[in-house]
């Protein structure tokens, strides 16, 4: 235990580094407030460089363990996207949508990503730490690993319920439950960039929650490890595109400074 605990708490000793790019804070005020949730959309089109351009926004995305849990679906096919467009309640932001992008989070890609990062790892010109890379070889199939049927759970939820009267210990994933959640959260950073590349482009966004999930992953052909986090509709808005002013509730009733 007091190996794995250094792998978090010890600085380790790198080469790399990089500099922050100046950026302009109040050019990316206005990408935020210029994002809304747009229902209708003009016939305008969205061009491919865009689109493209905004997809490698969406995995620059941070990531739990950079295990890149997640896939992307741009719906180009007029039969799949019609399908898509059904399934999704024939809602207007999706019946309007110039562009449809599926957004799904996977629960099993850990074990090949996990591989691919070793792999990464061993080309590397530059020295990879020590941690870095007990933490791909034995953490990460402790930590993500359920078992069949999640029969690994009950034994985690002791050992860490245990553990965690000495000392501070991450406390899941210990279920398929968790899972889905670690995918979805990450999925979900993704589709931030999403919206906010195409808001940077001058185009707009909706991100949808109301679909039959059980038909979008039979258009997309997928199994019982991939979850719809969201599907996002694209577009230039239509002059009623926008159902109403944004609405906030008080900062204090989030925000809180202890």
């Amino acid at each position: 235990m007091a190996e794995s605990n250094s792998i978090f708490v010890k600085i380790p000793e790198i080469t790399h580094s990089e500099e922050m790019k100046s950026v302009s804070a109040e050019a990316f005020d206005h990408v935020i407030h210029n994002r809304r949730s747009v229902r209708v959309y003009s016939e305008e089109k969205v061009p491919e460089e865009v689109v493209q351009k905004v997809l490698d926004w969406a995995l620059l995305a941070p990531n739990s363990s950079n295990l890149q849990c997640w896939e992307f679906f741009w719906v180009k096919n007029p039969v799949k996207k019609a399908q898509l467009v059904e399934a999704l309640l024939s809602q207007p932001a999706a019946r309007t949508a110039q562009e449809l992008i599926v957004a799904v989070a996977k629960l099993e890609t850990w074990k090949t990503n996990r591989k691919q990062m070793i792999e990464l790892f061993n080309q590397s010109e530059e020295k990879v730490p020590d941690a870095a890379r007990a933490y791909y070889e034995k953490l990460v199939p402790i930590a993500y690993n359920q078992g069949p049927l999640g029969i690994f759970g009950p034994f985690k939820r002791i050992f860490m319920s245990l553990a965690g009267f000495f000392k501070p210990i991450p406390r899941e994933p210990k279920s398929i439950a968790d899972m889905r959640v670690w995918a979805h959260k990450t999925t979900a950073l993704a589709c931030e960039n999403i919206m906010l590349g195409f808001s940077a482009h001058g185009y707009d966004t909706c991100p949808m929650e109301g679909h039959d999930s059980a038909r979008v992953k039979k258009i997309l052909g997928l199994g019982r490890e991939s979850e719809i986090c969201m599907v996002i509709s694209v577009g230039k808005r239509a002059k009623n595109g926008v159902y109403g002013p944004r609405i906030r509730f008080p900062k204090d009733q989030f925000v809180k400074v202890i």
